[in-house]
C-alpha cells in the first residue's frame, strides 16, 4: 500500500531513507492517522533490504511520535502527531477553477438534468412514482434469489444475450400480450437498466442532430432530456383532455420524425388519450413515416374498468416503440426496464447495445423471471392496485380536511400521483410552494416544472401517494399546508 524505494548509492543510510519517506507520507496526509503500516518482514521483502533495516526505521518513527504501538506487534500511524509537527505546512495547491475545466466538455451538458436529488424525510412524502416497498413480498424474493444464485448455471456467469435473459423476455412478452394487448414476441423485447436507459438508447437509435420531435406539454422531463441529448429539436405539443393535440403538432412541426407520448396515463396531468386521438396519432405516424415512443410507465395501476389497449397493440405499421419499467411496479433499486421494438429495429437495437454495454446486468433478471413464472408478479400487482386506490382516496380526504383554499385535487382512475391545484389562499406560484415543501423535507414538484418553458396554464403540485400509508399521507398534507401558510 506504500510506494517506497531505496537508493543504495545515496549518502543517507537505507534505514534513514525509509524513515524519511514514511515521515513525508504521514505529514503529507497520504497515510491517515491510525493506519497500520506493513509488517517489517513484508516491507523488507518488497524493498530488498534486511529486516533489521526496516526495524531501525520503524524504531525512529516510534521514538519521534509519528507512530504508536510496539514494533513486532503492529505499528500504526499516531492519531495525534507531535506538537512540533502541527506547524508543518503542506505545499500550497491551486484550487481548481470551475470556470476553467481541465478539458473540453460537450455542449450537451446544457441539457443534462442537474440531478433533482430526492430529499429523504421520515414522511417519505410526496415523491411521485415511489411504490409501496414495505409490503413487497421480500421473503418470496429472497427465496427466489437463493434458489437461483445458490448454484447458478455456469453459462450465465460468463456473459449473456444482448437483448437480455430469454426466460424473462418470454415472460414479459406473454404478460404484455395478455394484459396490455401488445402484438409482440420475446425477440422484440430488450431488457434495459430502467426506463430512462431505454429512452436514451431509443433516442440514439432514431435521432440525427436537428431532427424534429413532438414532446407533450406538459410532459416528463426524462423524455425531453433523452431526445435533446441526442441532438433533436423538440417541439412542445399541448395536451388536452383527450391527450396530445395531434393537429397542433402537425401545424407546429410537420417534419417531425418522432412523437414521444404517455397515452395510458399522461405524466403528470393523468389524462388518458382517447381512442380517436390514438388513431389520429397512428395515422400521422404512418403518413409521415415517423416513430411513436410510448412510455407506459404505470399502466398496471388502473382503478376504473379495463384500460384501453396500448398504442403498440393498435399499430398495424410497426411504428410504435414501447417502453416499460419495473421500478414503479416493484421497487426502484431493481433498475430493470424493457423496450419492445418493431421488427425493423431489432437488429439495429442489438448493434447499438453491443457497442455500448454488451448485455444488461444479469444478477436480478433470472429472479424476476421466476417471480413472473410462479405468479407472484400478477398477485403483487393485484394487491397494490387495491391498496393504491385506497391511498388515493386518503390523499383526497386529507386535502379536503386540511387544505381548503390552498390545494384542490380530483380523483383519477389510474396512476400513483395526483396533481393538486393551488388555490387563491396561496399568494405565490407553484415553484415557491415546492420550495417551501422542500424546506421541511417534503418532495412536491411544481407543475410548471413539467412545461418546457416553465409557464404552466395552471399552478399546482404533483403529489405521489402510492408509497405512503394513510397516516403518513394525512400528516404529510398537514405539514405541507402549514408550510404553505
Amino acid at each position: 500500500m506504500i510506494s517506497l524505494s531505496v537508493d543504495r548509492h545515496s549518502a543517507d543510510s537505507l534505514h534513514r531513507q525509509i524513515y524519511d519517506q514514511i515521515r513525508d507520507l504521514i505529514l503529507g496526509g497520504r497515510i491517515a492517522p491510525a493506519t497500520r503500516l506493513p509488517s517489517s518482514r513484508l516491507l523488507a521483502h518488497d524493498l530488498g533490504v534486511s529486516r533489521n533495516t526496516v526495524l531501525n526505521a520503524y524504531e525512529m518513527l516510534l521514538h519521534e511520535g509519528y507512530t504508536e504501538g510496539r514494533v513486532g506487534a503492529g505499528t500504526r500511524v499516531s492519531k495525534v502527531l507531535p506538537e512540533e509537527l502541527l506547524s508543518a505546512k503542506r505545499s500550497p495547491r491551486r484550487a481548481p477553477s470551475a470556470a476553467a475545466p481541465a478539458g473540453k466538455l460537450s455542449r450537451l451538458r446544457e441539457v443534462w438534468q442537474t440531478g433533482d436529488r430526492r430529499t429523504e424525510s421520515p414522511l417519505r412524502a410526496f415523491r411521485p412514482g415511489l411504490p409501496e416497498i414495505e409490503l413487497f413480498p421480500w421473503d418470496v424474493w429472497g427465496r427466489l434469489t437463493g434458489r437461483f444464485w445458490r448454484r447458478p448455471p455456469s453459462n450465465l456467469l460468463t456473459g449473456g444475450e444482448l437483448a437480455g435473459y430469454r426466460p424473462l423476455r418470454d415472460a414479459i412478452a406473454a404478460y404484455l400480450s395478455a394484459v396490455r394487448g401488445l402484438d409482440c414476441h420475446a425477440g422484440q423485447v430488450m431488457i434495459t437498466a430502467g426506463a430512462q436507459h431505454g429512452l436514451d438508447m431509443i433516442a440514439r437509435l432514431i435521432i440525427d442532430p436537428g431532427d424534429g420531435v413532438w414532446l407533450e406539454q406538459p410532459g416528463y422531463s426524462g423524455l425531453r432530456t433523452a431526445f435533446k441529448a441526442a441532438g433533436a429539436r423538440p417541439t412542445a405539443v399541448p395536451v388536452d383532455e383527450s391527450g396530445i393535440d395531434v393537429a397542433a403538432g402537425r401545424r407546429a412541426a410537420p417534419e417531425a420524425v418522432c412523437a414521444a407520448v404517455t397515452p395510458s396515463h399522461h405524466y403528470p396531468l393523468g389524462v388518458t388519450m382517447s381512442l380517436a386521438r390514438r388513431l389520429e396519432l397512428l395515422e400521422w405516424a404512418e403518413t409521415a413515416g415517423a416513430w411513436i415512443v410510448e412510455d407506459d410507465y404505470d399502466s398496471e395501476y388502473r382503478y376504473g374498468g379495463r384500460p384501453l389497449s396500448a398504442l403498440q397493440g393498435l399499430d398495424g405499421g410497426g411504428r410504435v416503440i414501447y417502453v416499460g419499467t419495473f421500478s414503479k411496479v416493484l421497487f426502484p433499486a431493481l433498475r430493470l426496464g424493457y423496450v419492445v421494438v418493431p421488427e425493423a429495429l431489432i437488429e439495429p437495437f442489438l448493434k447499438l447495445r453491443a457497442s455500448v454495454d454488451e448485455h444488461p446486468a444479469l444478477a436480478m433478471q433470472p429472479v424476476l423471471a421466476a417471480f413472473f413464472e410462479d405468479g407472484h408478479f400478477a398477485a403483487h400487482v393485484r394487491r397494490m392496485r387495491g391498496l393504491y386506490a385506497e391511498r388515493q382516496a386518503a390523499l383526497l380526504a386529507a386535502l379536503e380536511r386540511h387544505a381548503a383554499g390552498l390545494l384542490t385535487a380530483t380523483a383519477n382512475d389510474a396512476g400513483m400521483h395526483l396533481v393538486a391545484k393551488l388555490g387563491p389562499a396561496f399568494a405565490g406560484d407553484d415553484r415557491e410552494a415546492a420550495a417551501r415543501a422542500a424546506a421541511i423535507g417534503l418532495r412536491a414538484p411544481a407543475l410548471s416544472g413539467y412545461y418546457a418553458d416553465g409557464q404552466a396554464d395552471q399552478q399546482g403540485l404533483v403529489l405521489g401517494y402510492a408509497g405512503l400509508t394513510a397516516t403518513e399521507i394525512d400528516s404529510g398534507v398537514a405539514a405541507l399546508v402549514a408550510a404553505l401558510k
